[in-house]
């Protein structure tokens, strides 16, 4: 009898805009967040490559391995890095995504270096991966990957996931490139998105702009099926969870409340500074909230995490003036000695600190004006161990979805969302705890780790 030959398991390629890695002391670092600590075990199953840009101009670092990861570089010149990533992804198809809440730019010389550096992933995949095995690309960046990995091979299983809001066709038909665009996904095998509402806007333009054919969640393109899901991303629960019991993020949650003043309401926000996020409509339903004597300094107190993102674009320098204006005005008008307003910092925290600060939060307040699916809302509630705590949650974010037991609100409609910070205030702790306990059964239910699975099941189909 002939020996039964071994079942070669596939590899597994991913590909991001950037590498979840950072030089520190000339050694590669992973990246805290739930992406890198989703993927590296799964990469660790399906022994493959992480390929990405550094973050830097000019020619690319070796490859290399880190945690048991090979990782492969990519290089992005000055131009590139100018049209490809701060042009095209952020200034076109950013606020395009995000429902427009700011006007897109369209310009051919952005889309020349997309289209140039999605040929370079493209490639790169194209010449380590082998037949049969998985290439999962991920994000808006690289949205022609997937049609030009398949001109070059079509014996590989591509995946593509969307962490940002897809348009509904209304808006995505303004994009010059449309078709170019729609067509580059329909190379996947499987399309997946946060929410089932962005999945279908994707299949209302696949058979309005690309002649697809089928249902919202299979389409037939070229001759081919490609399936489009909904795959909700999440976080590592359990780490946070246990992060949020050690003696030192307690000790750090209790010096918090102290300073601050033990009986006030804390109300706790953390976003990147970006005109998304719908920090400046907080401050001023905040503002509101004291203005309307709903409440005093003494009985409550903001506290703005603003972590710095893009700040050489003009767009984002603007927010943050905005910003940084509103937290004086509510400052010079309503603290006064030993009672701050708004306590307002403009910087990233490490994740224990973070956690400390969900631990001290009264009410967390994440009310952005679109996002895709905002994974600070799932860590506070993995990080209330004790099941205490209010989460109020912009109805526009993807985890509203998920998340329904939370105080949803419309953050453009002040006087509702003035309304709805009174009432965290003064809700029941029996109602709260109940609450949190539903959204804590949630967030443990479908953590990061089986959103990867899920996906990649999915893609080995």
């Amino acid at each position: 009898m002939p020996a039964k030959r071994q079942h070669r398991a596939r590899r597994l390629f991913v590909l991001t805009n950037r590498l979840p890695f950072s030089r520190v002391d000339s050694k590669w670092v992973p990246s805290s967040g739930g992406l890198v600590s989703a993927l590296t075990p799964t990469l660790q199953r399906h022994p493959g490559e992480w390929i990405g840009w550094d973050g830097a101009a000019g020619r690319a670092p070796r490859p290399f391995v880190s945690d048991g990861l090979s990782v492969r570089p990519l290089p992005l010149s000055q131009p590139e890095i100018t049209g490809f990533y701060n042009g095209f992804s952020n200034r076109t198809l950013w606020p395009l995504y995000h429902d427009a809440i700011r006007t897109p730019e369209f310009h051919r010389e952005w889309w020349e270096p997309y289209v140039e550096v999605n040929q370079r992933f493209a490639a790169a995949a194209a010449r380590s991966a082998r037949k049969g095995d998985l290439v999962w690309v991920h994000d808006y960046h690289l949205q022609l990957v997937p049609a030009m990995l398949r001109r070059l091979r079509p014996d590989v299983r591509i995946g593509f996931f969307l962490h940002i809001p897809f348009p509904p066709p209304e808006l995505f038909s303004w994009l010059p490139w449309r078709s170019e665009i729609v067509e580059g996904l329909l190379g996947a095998d499987v399309v997946g998105f946060q929410t089932t509402t962005s999945a279908h806007n994707f299949a209302r333009v696949a058979r309005r702009f690309a002649d697809a054919e089928g249902t919202d969640t299979l389409l037939s393109f070229g001759g081919r099926e490609v399936a489009v899901r909904t795959f909700p991303i999440s976080i590592d629960t359990g780490t946070i969870a246990a992060l949020a019991d050690t003696p030192a993020v307690n000790a750090a949650a209790a010096a918090i409340r102290r300073s601050i003043g033990p009986k006030r309401t804390v109300f706790l926000s953390v976003d990147r500074i970006d005109y998304t996020k719908g920090i400046d409509d907080r401050l001023r339903a905040f503002e509101r909230l004291l203005k309307t004597g709903g409440a005093s300094v003494d009985d409550c107190v903001l506290i703005q995490i603003a972590v710095p993102s893009r700040e050489s674009e003009p767009d984002y320098a603007e927010i943050r003036t905005r910003i940084e204006q509103g937290v004086a005005r509510i400052n010079g008008d309503y603290s006064r000695p030993g009672r701050v307003a708004v306590h307002y910092f403009r910087r990233s925290l490490p994740l224990n600190e973070l956690v400390a600060y969900y631990k001290a939060a009264d009410v967390m307040v994440v009310t952005p004006l679109k996002d895709g699916m905002n994974l600070v809302a799932k860590e506070f509630v993995a990080a209330r161990t004790d099941h205490g705590g209010v989460l109020i949650l912009s109805e526009f974010a993807g985890a509203a979805r998920e998340l329904r037991r939370a105080l949803l609100v419309n953050p453009r409609d002040i006087d509702g969302f003035t309304e709805v910070l009174r009432e965290a205030m003064s809700i029941k702790k029996s109602d709260a705890r109940t609450r949190m306990a539903m959204l804590r059964s949630n967030v443990k239910r479908h953590d990061v780790f089986d959103w990867s699975a899920d996906f990649i099941k999915a893609l080995e189909g």
